[in-house]
């Protein structure tokens, strides 16, 4: 009991652990490549930059402001549903938009950013903003702001989450073009058309991340010491092994197959063990995903 206790604390301080970090990676691609340049992205981040570049309001405080708001109605109309780690998102992101600025060298952002001109800071800071946003919902936390406000209108409407939260990313980043400090037209308009490419760089890479996170190694494993390779994954990696009866079609003899999923990470161990017991063992591998259950992700509804 004591080392299940144990074992759990673990798992949760590494989840606030790398929700942290996700956070700080995802504020960090704003305050570098994106704020410097006057690019809007998406969800109440976007809203705190337009308010940032009309009034010069701090966006940490603007962005605490709406979250707490939503968070106050959202407690009121669903509940506990978005649950602790978006509260936790939300208040580390506001610290984070507070720091990151008087962390990050302004020679830096000269260099990265300003010198390399919008679309580059639009794809850079896109593609690392998602790459910390995916950690961060890998870890099932969230940043707030239209995620919960998407969960709000979803009680009561029959839209899906991801078409509100689409509707208001395209409503915020158009409204840029009436924010943007550009001297003309056709350069209000690229800063509208940069705020959408951010978006859309910005969702694909937290795709990848997410994908990435959820990938597992399937294997079948024939060998007639499969006794013996069952127990060594059970004891060395503590995963689960499927016994799995069947008939060689050629030698019409009976044998048995075992079936393991694994983490990317165990794969190499999995073929150490089967190279140590049988060297002459015949393994079927292939990468899965979405895969649900004790050890692996928690299936949500």
């Amino acid at each position: 009991m004591k080392n299940f206790t144990l074992r759990n604390a673990g798992s949760v301080i590494r989840e606030y652990l790398l929700i942290t970090i996700g956070l700080f990676i995802y504020v960090a691609a704003w305050t570098t490549f994106l704020v410097p340049n006057h690019l809007v992205g998406g969800g109440v981040t976007g809203i705190s930059t337009l308010i940032f570049y009309a009034t010069g309001f701090p966006i940490s405080v603007s962005f605490l402001a709406f979250n707490v708001v939503l968070i106050i109605v959202g407690l009121k109309t669903i509940g506990w549903k978005f649950g602790i780690k978006t509260i936790y998102g939300v208040i580390m992101t506001s610290i984070a938009f507070q720091v990151m600025p008087k962390v990050i060298p302004m020679d830096l952002i000269q260099v990265m950013a300003l010198d390399n001109g919008k679309l580059i800071s639009s794809l850079l800071g896109a593609a690392i903003a998602g790459f910390g946003v995916g950690t961060v919902i890998s870890q099932g936390g969230s940043t707030g702001g239209t995620d919960i406000l998407a969960q709000i209108i979803g009680k009561y409407r029959n839209i899906s989450p991801g078409r509100i939260m689409m509707s208001c990313d395209l409503v915020i980043i158009g409204s840029s073009f009436f924010v943007s400090q550009e001297p003309t037209i056709g350069l209000k308009l690229a800063v509208v058309l940069y705020g959408y490419l951010i978006i859309g760089m910005s969702s694909y890479a937290v795709d990848t991340v997410l994908s990435g996170a959820k990938r597992s190694i399937q294997y079948f494993i024939f060998s007639h010491k499969y006794q013996e390779i069952a127990d060594r994954i059970s004891t060395d990696l503590h995963r689960g092994v499927t016994v799995i009866s069947s008939q060689g079609w050629y030698t019409r003899s009976e044998q048995k197959v075992l079936l393991v999923i694994v983490r990317r990470t165990e794969s190499k161990a999995i073929a150490k063990i089967v190279k140590e017991i049988d060297k002459e063992a015949f393994i079927s591998m292939g990468s899965v995903t979405g895969v649900y259950g004790a050890g692996f992700e928690v299936l949500k509804t």
